[in-house]
């Protein structure tokens, strides 16, 4: 389990979810927010580099794709920041406790896709893990959020998934 992050001095939070409980639901989003922004940058590098007959379609896939994770990046750690504590925000952080592997070098595009499957569903593990304690306090706001991202993560990696598929 990754340390725990504090809670900023002289901050009194009473919104009803103790800080125990907020302590574990912090903990579950910092972990969704590095996976969400490794997957961001491996969506942003792809589609700098991808090449092939599928360049336009996944070049502009690709772009609406980051540009959707890099919203998404900020109202994760918004939410940690409402519960009381500091979002992640460097690679360091991000790489111990993202479930995402970086990539390096440049696939293929059908790797590429493939990749990008594989990371859409591991963010989708990530925000599930978080449920339980998010219902154990009753935290409808991080619950929105987690039902959310996970409807758009799977949605997106069904439409990757069909470029996969051959007819």
């Amino acid at each position: 389990m990754a340390k725990k992050t504090k809670r900023a001095p002289n901050t009194d939070i009473n919104i009803g979810i103790s800080r125990k409980d907020r302590d574990a639901i912090a903990d579950g989003l910092s972990r969704l927010l590095a996976d969400t922004y490794t997957l961001y940058l491996k969506t942003h590098n792809y589609h700098w580099n991808v090449t092939g007959p599928m360049f336009n379609t996944l070049h502009l896939m690709f772009e609406t794709q980051y540009n959707e994770l890099a919203l998404a990046v900020d109202l994760i750690a918004e939410r940690i920041r409402a519960l009381g504590y500091p979002a992640p925000g460097s690679y360091a952080q991000y790489s111990k406790l993202s479930s995402i592997k970086e990539s390096t070098g440049v696939p293929t595009a059908e790797e590429m896709i493939s990749d990008l499957v594989q990371g859409q569903e591991a963010v989708v593990r990530t925000a599930r893990k978080v449920f339980p304690a998010v219902d154990k306090a009753s935290d409808e706001p991080t619950a929105d959020l987690l039902t959310q991202r996970m409807q758009i993560h799977e949605k997106t990696a069904w439409m990757l998934r069909s470029l996969l598929q051959s007819q």
